[in-house]
């Protein structure tokens, strides 16, 4: 057979084939393109203003959890409801003149106690802040130390006439610290996360709160102490700070005062069809003690703040909001963001099992045919739907070849978040072409006819 003859007839089939898919290929541009039938109005990133972008949290610094706990004086100063061990040779117990004294009783501390063992019997600071003691008028020992309580003891019974000099030899100790009822609710139960994202979100979880009421001593009753007691400082899976709702009627006034006049606000606003609704507040009345800082900056944090009372409450509160969500090239999915670092466009693609450079391994969002199976072209625009106030949106375009060789073309993923992934048009048509090509065209230089 003829070389040429040959050639010609594989030559003709070739340019058939080729002839064939780019026609396709121009009338897929006018009906299937997805960036034609599915537009987003996107803003390029760079042509953004910055406050339209979250602040990076890369270099935000723990915050020295010393500033959490109350620093104990050297000595321990008595108060209300604390339980002194008193031993008065003759007066506590009361002995006969002619009878042998009786040796005082010895206490143990309880199980989780840090004291040592004490002498003597019983007796409670009363509220009032004395010390009821036999056949003399209470005793102010509220503030004192011990030592300052055993001399008082002494000169008053003294100053009574009640025992001798030589005689008068108290001995004072502490059997239990006065002690401060704390609730401690925690939402970190489900905190078993390595570093958020993937399909481990909290939204739905049906672990409920963990906590409950303490009874933390008197100089270990802060918010440090508070946590350590109940598991630790605040896991991935909460918001890098601690919540403390005071007990006391006044703040309680305050809190419901604070929603009274916001809905007040609200009710009166709705009224103007051209109103726009603001986010919530904060309460004034709750503490919010922050974890972490940026660097340089040391938290104002009052003693008398991070003290506790009886009926405080500690609230750890979960990041069950902070979300981002993926679609269209994309597996479709609610992802947890980072606590502690950044996560940008690449790193949320990546999170959400489609990486940079990859090809669109399902239909869906754009593509025609065998394209997305057989060409090679990966997608190249990402899409970020935001939210802004006023229950609005903005897109932002995310060229991926621009993100990949420059940090600047790829802005951090915040809460909220929408990602879309789509192939631009002419990548449609260089995989729409690719694969009728190889699924048309090889099929017919390989006929024989």
């Amino acid at each position: 057979m003829n070389t040429n003859f040959i050639h010609s007839k594989v030559w003709r089939k070739l340019r058939s084939t080729i002839g064939c898919s780019l026609a396709l290929a121009i009338v897929a541009s006018f009906t299937g393109c997805s960036t034609l039938t599915q537009p987003i109005n996107g803003i390029p990133a760079h042509r953004l203003s910055p406050d339209f972008f979250p602040p990076p949290k890369n270099d935000l610094v723990p915050v020295d959890i010393a500033l959490l706990s109350l620093e104990p004086p050297r000595d321990y100063q008595l108060g209300p409801d604390d339980i002194l061990g008193v031993y008065i040779e003759g007066v506590l117990p009361f002995n006969p003149p002619n009878a042998p004294p009786e040796p005082p009783p010895v206490n143990f501390p309880e199980e989780n106690s840090t004291l040592p063992p004490s002498i003597g019997y019983p007796i409670a600071v009363q509220d009032d802040g004395t010390l009821a003691l036999p056949l003399i008028e209470p005793l102010q020992v509220e503030g004192l130390t011990l030592e300052q309580v055993r001399e008082k003891i002494r000169q008053s019974y003294i100053e009574n006439d009640i025992l001798r000099a030589e005689k008068a030899r108290p001995i004072v100790t502490l059997i239990k610290e006065r002690t401060f009822d704390v609730i401690v609710v925690r939402e970190d139960a489900s905190s078993g996360l390595a570093g958020g994202g993937g399909d481990h979100t909290l939204r739905g979880s049906e672990k409920a709160a963990s906590g409950g009421l303490l009874k933390l001593p008197a100089y270990k009753n802060d918010v440090l102490h508070a946590l350590v007691e109940t598991g630790g400082l605040p896991g991935l899976t909460a918001k890098n700070e601690v919540l403390v709702l005071r007990a006391s009627e006044a703040d309680k006034r305050k809190r419901a005062d604070f929603l009274r006049k916001y809905w007040a606000q609200q009710r009166v606003a709705m009224s103007d069809p051209c109103y726009c609704p603001p986010e919530l507040p904060e309460d004034p009345s709750i503490l919010r003690i922050p974890l972490r800082v940026r660097p340089g900056v040391i938290p104002n944090i009052a003693e008398s703040d991070i003290t506790l009372q009886d009926g405080d409450i500690v609230y750890i509160e979960n990041r069950e909001t902070e979300v981002f969500y993926t679609g269209g090239l994309l597996p479709g999915g609610e992802h947890l963001l980072p606590r502690d670092y950044d996560l940008d466009v690449l790193g949320a693609m990546a999170l959400a099992g489609q990486g940079v450079g990859s090809t669109a391994g399902r239909s869906g969002g754009g593509g025609f045919g065998g394209a997305s199976s057989v060409g090679g072209v990966p997608p190249g625009m990402l899409y970020i739907l935001r939210k802004t106030p006023c229950n609005g949106q903005i897109a932002i375009e995310v060229d991926l070849a621009k993100a990949v060789n420059d940090p600047r073309s790829r802005p951090l993923v915040q809460p909220g978040d929408t990602l879309i992934l789509q192939y631009k048009c002419e990548e449609e048509l260089l995989n729409f072409g690719l694969g009728t090509f190889f699924t048309y065209g090889i099929q017919e230089l390989l006929r024989d006819n």
